[in-house]
Order: structure tokens, then sequence, then C-alpha cells
């Protein structure tokens, strides 16, 4: 039985790089049912928004969203509304940007922190989510026209996440705690398209080729234990050899290849699907 919903498909509120939300039926096609949905790499919440499990665990390991997330399952329209206040041309300048950038960067209170968060994911270049190596959001000043605000869709998602926990923690830590009647969905940093091979230890994110293989790997483990495993990536020789042990099914997807929007191309990436095994 595969999953599926009956509404049109929801968009999530925040920009992210690398967002399932135009490949979702390709991904719902190959989600069986079970009673939970267990997503270690909750990224903008795309694949949650678009299925109709019972129950989800959503995890992630940006605390800064996670934080967002709870604040906005807990309140609601409080939350919507003093979020909708920065949303204003006079705060759509570089100025304030910054001086906004620098107030989440020294704020230590988590409900303001979730409030900043929505303003510079809507007014940051290309909805970037980029840290430096203290910990500050360094993502610069997009410039548009006129941001978003993303009230109704907020508001979606603050409706669904009465069937959610949000938990900040690592994949290893969330893998875990799999049970049965779980069905898990990985949606990690990708590895990149080329690899040197003088550069092995490559990571994006922090993300390491060792972490890829040890997600294949409690993949493989998770689906002996009767628990499917589905899991998102480029297509490389790298992640063919990992998912040697999965179904796998290429997607061809247009995307961006730089910071010239018309620059654009089609890149392979895959699903690769580990079944329960009874």
């Amino acid at each position: 039985m595969l999953m599926t919903t009956h509404t049109a498909s929801l968009r999530p509120f925040l920009k992210w790089a690398g967002n399932k939300y135009r490949i979702i039926e390709r991904v719902k096609a190959r989600l069986p049912a079970g009673r939970r949905l267990v997503e270690p790499f909750t990224g903008s919440g795309a694949v949650f928004l678009n299925t109709d499990y019972p129950r989800y665990l959503l995890a992630d390991g940006n605390k800064d969203l996670i934080d967002l997330y709870n604040t906005l399952k807990k309140e609601g329209e409080t939350f919507i509304t003093d979020c909708r206040k920065l949303f204003r041309p006079a705060n759509n300048t570089a100025e304030t940007y910054y001086k906004l950038r620098a107030e989440f960067n020294a704020c230590t209170d988590t409900r303001r922190r979730a409030v900043l968060f929505v303003y510079l994911n809507r007014h940051g270049y290309n909805g970037l989510c980029r840290y430096n190596a203290r910990g500050g959001f360094n993502v610069p000043f997009g410039r548009y026209k006129k941001p978003y605000f993303p009230e109704a869709e907020m508001r979606a998602f603050h409706y669904k996440a009465k069937r959610a926990v949000f938990r900040h923690a690592t994949f290893e830590q969330t893998l875990r705690g799999l049970r049965e009647g779980d069905v898990v969905y990985c949606d990690p940093p990708y590895v990149p398209l080329s690899l040197s091979s003088s550069f092995t230890a490559y990571h994006a994110d922090g993300f390491t080729l060792a972490q890829q293989q040890q997600l294949a790997d409690s993949a493989a483990q998770a689906a002996q234990r009767g628990i499917t495993v589905l899991i998102s990536n480029h297509d490389t020789s790298f992640t063919r050899d990992a998912y040697r042990m999965a179904d796998i099914e290429q997607l061809s997807v247009h995307r961006s290849i730089s910071c010239h929007g018309h620059k654009r191309c089609r890149v392979n990436e895959l699903l690769a699907l580990y079944p329960a095994h009874d």
C-alpha cells in the first residue's frame, strides 16, 4: 500500500536548498504505509507536509530549525503574527537586514531567534541557511523587491504539526530510536557530483563521505529489522556503490548550477529504497 494524500501539495513555509517539493510525488510513490514517518534530515518539511502518516518524528541537526518548528507548533497564530511584523518595506534594506542578522547571532532567547529565523530565511540570499566556524549565521542580504510572508504555509504547518515530534538530533541518534511500524525517509546533504581522487574526505555541510556510507549501512540494517528506508542523493559512482543493497530509481531534476538563475541544467539524482525484510 502506497502512501498518498488527497489534497493539493503543500509548500513549505521556508525557502530551503534541495527541498523535495518538486519531486514530492516520486518520493511519495516509494514510501509504504506505516505507523510513523521518521525523517533524520527534516529540512523544510516538504515530505512531512505532503504525506499522511498517523505520527511523525522529525529530526534535524540544525537547532534553530527545530526550535522554530517547535515554537510554531506550540503557538500557532500568536507566533505567525509576530513574524509578520518584520515583513514590512522598512525592513527590506541591507542596513536593517544586517542589523537583524547581528541581533540573531547575539540572541539567546529561543523564541526571538525563531522569529528572526523566518525573517532571515525570506530576506537572505537564495533562502540559504549557512553558518560560519563560530556558529554565526552569515548569509548575505538577498535584495528581493518584496519578500513573501508565508502566512498560509505557516498556518498549514502548525495544523499538521499536531501529529509530529520535532527533535534536535544527529541522524545516528534518530536511527537508533527506530521501532516496529516506522518508515524512514532520509534526505542528507548530497554527495558532490564530482569527487577528485585526492580529495576523498570532501564533505558538504559537515557531512563526510564516511557518514554517507554509515547512513547507507544503517539503512540496510534497519531493513533487516523490518523497517523500510528511502534515501535521496545525487546519482554518482560513490552513491551507486554505497547503495548497492538498495532498489535504485534514477530521477532527472532541473536545477540551478550557479548564482545565475538562468544557468540551469538537468541533474541526475536517485532514490535508494531499502524495503523492509519480512
